[in-house]
């Protein structure tokens, strides 16, 4: 990225508090879902209130590579799938940007195709480890390879005939889910993944949408069974995408923080498997507010209310991760106001995602002048409930760190300065304009 895209910006105390209504824009998990499924139904797919950020792009970009017309209008896209016989090999390499989604999942929709594919992306998804998804992959009959050992994008995946296999997932992911559950529905014989806790089942329900075979089972101490088989067809419906309930998070976080606040955040996604959040907050003393409005779709949603609240510390360990693994960096700031210590285990995933979250939400949190301990897979933060006055956020690029950081300048005294306004576009290009509309205020270039 150059210097002028990386504009760096301070965010500055919300003194009269941030209130007001918002919508946020469609969810980014579920835009990526809906079009590459869309890709390969039996018919067109209606998908409105696509997220149009640079991820779920590269995804449009991606399935236009492999032979499919999407026609656009705005945040409407009919997607013009004609079955898995209408993916064509692509041109030229598919380059995913900084999509760690697409990458995941885009390898096991072709593993079925007779053709050749090539993935890439910036840097920071060339960092991102891709043997857990090739690996099983590969034991499902796929011709894969990446650079050091199988490991590291640029993959190549050339599609064979698959059989269905029994994998047991080292971590929650539903990004290696999904990707092995496409390809299950090319295979011979049944595809049963075993996780050792629930991850986003976004997939799993748009495939139940569209007529696959799949199922979800609990098992005892917290592992989930998902089984799919061979679905030569998909009649996926129409596709009402959500709003997100990351995007909207920041906002429901800062109204916690920040005094004489009240923020509605409404038509959100409120996928249980995805609200985690919601209920750690819930124990830390939130006031926060549900009102379910729609269960008819894949998707349930409805509107979340945040106000300004006292926490206390509470911990999370590593079965309640995958629940909120996005919104786990906004944890931490809220722990920093929280009476007490709160504890963060089983999050060493944070450290692989496009930043070492980890990492870097301990030099933070330092700069606001929290005391913070830092261990290989979470960290211990000690609360201010009495607030910062200042502090610096170096996103690495981090689209989510970039939002915290302006979280924080909100509920500070004094500012926060963060370093790259640019990478929010990565999964919310408005967020800077919603955040003002609230009340917020960020002077853009200092």
């Amino acid at each position: 990225m150059g210097n002028e895209s990386k504009t760096a910006g301070t965010f500055l105390p919300a003194q009269s508090g941030l209130n007001g209504e918002l919508r946020v824009p469609g969810d980014k998990s579920v835009s990526h879902r809906a079009l590459l499924l869309g890709a390969v139904n039996s018919g067109p797919v209606v998908v409105t209130g696509f997220l149009r950020a640079a991820d779920t792009l590269a995804t449009l970009r991606a399935v236009r590579a492999l032979g499919v017309r999407v026609d656009e209008d705005g945040e409407r896209l009919v997607v013009h799938g004609q079955g898995w016989e209408g993916l064509q090999e692509p041109e030229d390499v598919i380059d995913v940007g900084n999509s760690g989604t697409l990458i995941r999942l885009l390898p096991g929709l072709v593993a079925g195709r007779g053709f050749l594919c090539v993935l890439t992306g910036d840097a920071s998804i060339r960092r991102r480890p891709m043997d857990r998804v090739l690996r099983p992959l590969a034991a499902m009959g796929v011709q894969v390879a990446g650079r050091q050992g199988n490991t590291l994008p640029p993959i190549t995946v050339r599609g064979q005939a698959l059989r269905g296999i029994t994998y047991r997932l080292p971590v929650a992911s539903a990004q290696v889910k999904s990707c092995l559950l496409l390809a299950g529905l090319q295979a011979e014989g049944e595809t049963t993944l075993l996780e050792p806790s629930a991850s986003r089942d976004h997939t799993e329900r748009l495939l139940s949408h569209a007529g696959a075979p799949v199922r979800r089972e609990p098992c005892p101490k917290g592992e989930v069974v998902v089984q799919v088989g061979r679905a030569a067809e998909l009649r996926l419906s129409n596709v009402e995408v959500p709003g997100d309930f990351s995007s909207a998070a920041f906002f429901v976080v800062a109204a916690l923080l920040v005094p004489n606040s009240c923020v509605r955040l409404l038509e959100v996604g409120l996928n249980p498997t995805r609200t985690g959040l919601l209920s750690v907050l819930e124990r830390m003393g939130a006031q926060v507010g549900v009102e379910v409005t729609d269960k008819s779709g894949p998707e349930p949603r409805g509107n979340v209310v945040a106000y300004s609240s006292e926490l206390v510390a509470t911990s999370i360990e590593e079965g309640e991760v995958p629940l909120l693994i996005d919104e786990l960096p906004l944890f931490l700031l809220a722990a920093a106001r929280a009476r007490g210590t709160s504890r963060l285990r089983g999050a060493a995933e944070l450290r692989t995602k496009e930043s070492d979250r980890l990492r870097a939400m301990s030099i933070f949190l330092r700069s606001l002048g929290v005391q913070v301990t830092e261990y290989p897979d979470g960290l211990d933060v000690v609360g201010r409930p009495e607030g910062w006055e200042s502090g610096n956020m170096k996103t690495e690029g981090d689209h989510r760190l970039a939002m915290v950081g302006a979280v924080a300048g909100a509920a500070s005294r004094g500012g926060v300065v963060v370093d790259d306004l640019a990478c929010i576009a990565v999964s919310y290009p408005g967020f800077l304009q919603a955040y003002e509309s609230l009340g917020g205020t960020c002077l853009r270039g200092s």
